[in-house]
C-alpha cells in the first residue's frame, strides 16, 4: 500500500515537473513570436487597462450613468473583486512561484510583487466578465466581456510577467468565485 501511494506520488510530481517545464518554455516562445510583436503595442495596453483602470471605468460609467440595477451590478462586482483579490493574494504567499521576469527581460517597468500563480489579472478579469456576462444575457456584450478578459491575462504572457499556467490558473479561480458567490450576492441585492 505505501509503496503504491509513493509510486503515485512519485508519478503525479512528473506531471507536475513536466507541465511547469512547458510552462517555463511556453512563456519564452509566446514573448519571441514575431506576429505578436505587431500587436505589443495592443497587449502593453491591455495589461495597463487590466491594472484595473477598464473595469474601475465601466464601473464609474454604470453607477454615472445607469440605473438602480446597474449599480447593484457594480457592488457585486466590488464584492467579487475583494474576495478574487484576497484569494490570489493568499495563494501567491502560499504557493511562492517567482515571476518569469527573473529568467527574462520584461516589457514593463511596474510589477506589484514577485510571485506569480495565479494571475491577478486574469482572476480579477475572469470574475469580472463573468458578472457582467451574468448580469448583462446579451450575447455580444458577453462575447465581447470575455475577448477583453481574454487580452488581459494574455498580455500578461506577453510582457513576461507571468506563465501561461497562472494565467490559466487565474481564470479559472475568478470564474469559479463569480460562480459561487454571484448568486447569493445577487439574492442579497436583487
Amino acid at each position: 500500500m505505501i509503496q503504491s501511494l509513493a509510486a503515485l506520488v512519485r508519478r503525479v510530481d512528473g506531471w507536475i515537473e513536466t507541465a511547469l517545464h512547458w510552462d517555463r518554455r511556453a512563456v519564452h516562445r509566446i514573448a519571441d513570436l514575431p506576429f505578436l510583436r505587431r500587436c505589443a503595442r495592443m497587449f502593453i495596453t491591455a495589461t495597463y487597462l487590466g491594472d484595473g483602470y477598464l473595469w474601475g471605468g465601466l464601473g464609474l460609467g454604470l453607477i454615472l450613468f445607469g440605473g438602480t440595477a446597474d449599480r447593484i451590478y457594480v457592488l457585486i462586482g466590488v464584492a467579487i473583486t475583494i474576495v478574487n483579490m484576497a484569494v490570489f493574494r493568499l495563494l501567491k504567499v502560499l504557493i511562492g512561484r517567482m515571476r518569469p521576469i527573473h529568467d527574462l527581460p520584461r516589457l514593463r517597468s511596474r510589477v506589484v510583487d514577485g510571485y506569480s500563480f495565479p494571475s491577478g489579472h486574469a482572476t480579477t478579469s475572469f470574475g469580472l466578465a463573468w458578472v457582467v456576462a451574468r448580469s448583462y444575457p446579451i450575447l455580444w456584450v458577453q462575447v465581447a466581456i470575455f475577448v477583453v478578459a481574454a487580452t488581459i491575462s494574455f498580455s500578461r504572457v506577453y510582457v513576461r510577467e507571468h506563465y501561461p499556467l497562472d494565467v490559466l490558473g487565474g481564470a479559472i479561480l475568478g470564474s469559479l468565485i463569480s460562480f459561487f458567490l454571484y448568486p447569493p450576492l445577487a439574492g442579497i441585492f436583487l
